[in-house]
């Protein structure tokens, strides 16, 4: 199954936080923080979204930073996406 966003609305993926420390310490699932890095899988049209013209400034396949608190996640396929609207990014990671 595919998700096609509407709107200024874009699916991302969390990127997989980092098991490890710099100084080598493992962390264990209840340590970790919900990394807010993630990949762009699909980006809507942008369009006339609330009587404002959107243009999308990402690509699918860049990978960005959210808003922590942004967003709704949902499972597609036994996968968990999140679809956050354009303005909850904050950066492209290039």
């Amino acid at each position: 199954m595919t998700i096609k966003p509407l709107g200024d609305r874009v699916v991302i993926k969390n990127v997989e936080a980092e098991e490890t420390t710099k100084s080598g310490i493992i962390l264990t699932n209840a340590a970790k923080e919900k990394p807010q890095m993630a990949q762009v899988l699909a980006v809507g049209p942008g369009g006339n979204v609330d009587g404002k013209e959107i243009k999308m400034h990402v690509e699918v396949g860049q990978k960005v930073i959210y808003s922590k608190y942004a967003g709704s996640e949902v499972k597609i396929d036994g996968q968990e996406v999140i679809i956050v609207r354009q303005a909850d990014i904050l950066a492209i990671v290039e």
